[in-house]
């Protein structure tokens, strides 16, 4: 099995996803809009513009959410639960995946960071 990498990061040491075998895992994403600045906003707003990240870097995996089979995700204020999973529910609106939600601080001034493995057999 060889590991193939997507969206290596110019400054930072990460990809964005790796996949190997039939699994595709993500970094942990945060609320960097496209002009790679952090998306400002409550937490509906971060939480669809890392829901949207998600999606493009596992688009570039060649997967899509409804390949996502787990999902871990940080949230730095526990009160933001409730809005959070009502953004949530509408990116998984069937068979969501198995999830961890935890509170803590993040490393960058955002509130929400998830991070996703996908399973997607792979291209032969």
């Amino acid at each position: 099995m060889k590991k193939q990498v997507f969206g290596v990061h110019p400054v930072v040491p990460l990809s964005s996803a790796v996949r190997a075998g039939d699994f595709i895992f993500l970094s942990g994403q945060v609320p960097f809009g496209p002009d790679g600045t952090l998306v400002g906003g409550d937490i509906e707003t971060q939480t669809r513009q890392v829901l949207d990240n998600i999606a493009a870097a596992l688009e570039q995996a060649g997967a899509s959410l409804d390949d996502v089979v787990k999902t871990t995700i940080w949230l730095t204020d526990r009160n933001d639960f409730v809005r959070f999973n009502a953004v949530y529910a509408q990116y998984f609106p069937h068979l969501p995946p198995a999830r961890s939600c935890v509170g803590a601080p993040l490393m960058v001034d955002a509130n929400v960071e998830i991070e996703v493995v996908a399973y997607r057999p792979a291209p032969s």
